[in-house]
């Protein structure tokens, strides 16, 4: 027989460690407050040793609890990519995903091979678009956005933060030499009209007017605009990092400003499907930790 601690109890001590608090753990799982609570007290008084310790409003690991929470992710990702092999076996090895666009074809679509290569029964339903989905009436199970986080009635975990800079192809990249070279020039602005505000600003450019040149509503547009040499826009390491290792973006001087967050959003208290938890696993691993 195998010394294992009841599953209800783990399950509910890896939620709370991973999303540091036992009311969002309670949430996920669809349980109270001090049910969380009391499951994770009960595998600390089987294990004789504290797990988690609260801080403030939230909690922390004991070094003790680092140990165990590796040991049961570790566990979870196996049970999950057995599951996932069997529904695929089964024909169920389907996900829903809702993207913004320019994500999508300019770092997801790109990757997906590599998934693929790792989740071969998995089937991914891309859905590009810009608008906010209804998870329910969508059957969508996770979602790519762009903002600061905040939606009713959704669980968002942050990706990656995104750092604007100038970008344009490399012929018009070579008579620029300084952020004042780009008096006389053409911004490109994608839908945020403050963007070249904000980075003329913090590169002390005055004299420039930032709202002059076209306006593209995806950013992928604005991209495409400035590697056919019409001007320069608003670029970050998310969306660019392909095209400025292959020559076809030049990143322009050292200034950059803070722009916001890409996340992934579920619904609020749904436990995902095999397949869409293979998927965020996969997707955070692409990512380097939240505050690294």
């Amino acid at each position: 027989m195998r010394p294992l601690p009841p599953l209800n109890a783990v399950r509910a001590f890896e939620a709370a460690a991973r999303r540091g608090s036992f009311t969002a753990a309670a949430t996920e799982l669809g349980v109270s407050h001090a049910a969380i609570s009391r499951h994770v007290r009960g595998l600390e008084a089987r294990l004789g040793v504290p797990l988690l310790l609260r801080e403030g409003r939230g909690l922390v690991l004991t070094e003790a609890g680092q140990a165990f929470a590796a040991v049961v992710a570790d566990a979870f990702d196996r049970l999950s990519q057995g599951m996932v092999a069997i529904s695929a076996e089964s024909g169920r090895g389907r996900m829903r995903l809702s993207v913004e666009p320019a994500f999508a074809g300019r770092w997801l679509v790109p990757r997906l091979g590599e998934f693929r290569q790792t989740h071969p029964g998995i089937d991914i339903e891309l859905d590009p678009t810009n608008r906010l989905v209804d998870f329910r009436a969508d059957q969508t199970d996770l979602a790519i956005r762009y903002g600061r986080g905040t939606w009713p009635g959704l669980v968002a975990e942050r990706l990656v933060h995104v750092m604007d800079y100038p970008v344009c192809a490399p012929d018009l990249a070579a008579s620029l030499a300084r952020p004042q070279d780009l008096r006389g020039q053409t911004l490109l602005h994608d839908e945020s009209a403050q963007t070249w505000a904000l980075w003329l600003d913090a590169a002390g450019i005055a004299g420039i007017d930032a709202t002059r040149g076209p306006r593209f509503h995806d950013v992928a547009l604005a991209l495409d605009a400035a590697m056919a040499g019409q001007g320069i826009a608003m670029g970050d390491d998310v969306l660019c990092a392909r095209d400025i290792a292959a020559g076809r973006l030049v990143r322009l001087f050292d200034v950059t400003v803070p722009r916001s967050w890409y996340w992934l959003v579920m619904a609020e208290g749904r436990r995902l499907s095999p397949a869409a938890g293979a998927f965020r696993s996969w997707l955070l691993s692409c990512f380097p930790p939240v505050g690294e």
